[in-house]
């Protein structure tokens, strides 16, 4: 058979990317560096698997498929219905969930735009919904607001009252929350945070809201990998819609996921498909999509559930190891993958102490701790064990990185004092020329590039920058 010859314009669309676009190449490169080269303990981050990144980067992104399977509004869709119903079936098998009482929709692109169409199809605008304060480890999504502004979306199209953990110990204060719905009289309960690090009493959810005739929506999106290896309690008994991402404990790529109850009679399942197309979004990522099904397939394996065991494991090492060296956690430990990490007592901001991290290539995020007064100077740090797990690491690796971070803060105490104030730009200018940052650096990256890295194969990078 012959083959027409390329036209000259169209040259450019069979050039490797490492010729066609160097900059982007070398942007590429320098990231897969940076990942192998240092300690990610982001709780809301992982590794993904090699698998999972090749069926990312395929040609179904090149395919319209507006609809469902087998109701789309583009012709040529038929590989298309066959992976997107693999993903559903995958996604109902992952969680051990009944096909005739679960449904679920793979299509949204990311955790909050999931949240958001769940809102849509369970909810009319301005009606009453009570999720987790941010402040409290909740997430933007459900409801957050300031005394000024109305942050999220769900505060400003929903009337939004939040509940709390008890300052005290930490713990969601069930009792108060459910003295307050009595008096808000909420229409949705949403249960699921960002930084909480403990089980969810889905039960008590399901009984408060069931006294205001309420729908309870679960988003688990940090502990769905938990949840899949029944390392973590299941949402699913209680709820009616549970979302989560797929790229934190699930170990997929970055997208969202919408399951729902069929065996209600209230028609969430049209309601929640309407909400995501053509309500809140438009054609799926059809190469997201087989991404999320290698995961899935994944996740339903024995040597997930081996994995998520060494996650709540590993970050168990981590907690004890930081307690034991005196320092303060919410809630005094953790059920889960995450440890939120206050560091008032040492009067020291989150803020701080994640900027020495970025320094020494230890990758942390400051977070709220119960009764903050500001997002942007919490007073404290969350923590997570999902991705250096992907690593291989095991407890006794964990000891080992809790013991650097037990040095990043005597450094930020050190330079704290040294800069003679509490301003974060005098912080800053006392960190020029750190010794004791230098020496944690260089041991830092020799004890991480000692790991395998997942995805990619670290010996074959082309990095621009050295570190």
């Amino acid at each position: 058979m012959s083959v027409h010859p390329i036209d000259p314009w169209n040259t450019v669309l069979h050039t490797p990317l490492e010729q066609e676009d160097k900059e982007v190449f070398d942007i590429v490169e320098n990231e897969k560096y940076r990942q192998w080269s240092g300690l990610e303990l982001i709780a809301s981050e992982n590794f993904t698997s090699q698998a999972t990144i090749e069926a990312n980067g395929t040609a179904l992104t090149n395919k319209y498929s507006e609809g469902l399977p087998g109701a789309r509004y583009y012709g040529g869709n038929e590989h298309i219905d066959e992976l997107e119903n693999l993903c559903r079936k995958r996604a109902l098998a992952a969680f051990g969930l009944n096909p005739e009482q679960w449904g679920v929709n793979v299509q949204p692109y990311s955790g909050s735009t999931a949240n958001f169409a769940a809102l849509t199809a369970l909810i009319q605008p301005q009606d009453r919904l009570m999720g987790l304060d941010l402040p409290s480890g909740g997430h933007l999504t459900h409801g957050y607001q300031t005394n000024k502004k109305k942050i999220s979306s769900s505060s400003i199209y929903f009337a939004s009252m939040p509940y709390q953990v008890d300052q005290t110990t930490g713990y969601i204060d069930y009792n108060r929350l459910e003295e307050n719905a009595a008096l808000f009289r909420p229409k949705l309960l949403i249960c699921g945070g960002s930084a909480y690090p403990r089980e969810w009493d889905y039960a008590r959810f399901r009984k408060i809201a069931d006294q205001h005739g309420a729908y309870v929506m679960c988003d688990m999106a940090h502990i769905s990998g938990l949840v899949a290896t029944s390392e973590a309690a299941s949402p699913f008994d209680f709820c009616d819609v549970v979302t989560t991402t797929t790229h934190k404990t699930l170990r997929g790529p970055r997208a969202g996921l919408i399951f729902f109850r069929r065996d209600k009679g209230d028609d969430l399942e049209n309601r929640v498909n309407q909400a995501v197309f053509p309500s809140c979004q438009g054609g799926p990522h059809n190469n997201t999509i087989a991404a999320i099904a290698v995961a899935l397939k994944q996740a339903a394996s024995p040597e997930f559930k081996q994995y998520a065991k060494q996650v709540r494991a590993n970050s168990s090492a981590l907690a004890e190891t930081l307690k034991s060296h005196g320092y303060k956690l919410a809630t005094d430990g953790t059920d889960n993958h995450l440890v939120l990490w206050d560091l008032k007592p040492q009067k020291l901001t989150g803020s701080k102490v994640e900027r020495i991290c970025d320094m020494a290539h230890i990758t942390i995020n400051k977070n709220s701790i119960a009764g903050d007064k500001s997002a942007v100077t919490p007073g404290g740090v969350r923590l997570g064990s999902s991705a250096l797990t992907s690593r291989s690491f095991k407890e006794e690796d964990f000891v080992k990185v809790a013991e650097f971070l037990h040095r990043t803060v005597q450094i930020a105490i050190a330079v704290q004092e040294k800069a003679g104030s509490k301003m974060m730009k005098d912080f800053v200018a006392a960190l020029d020329g750190n010794e004791d940052i230098a020496q944690l650096k260089k041991e830092v990256l020799a004890f991480a590039r000692s790991f395998p890295m997942p995805g990619f194969d670290p010996t074959k990078i082309k990095a621009t920058v050295q570190y």
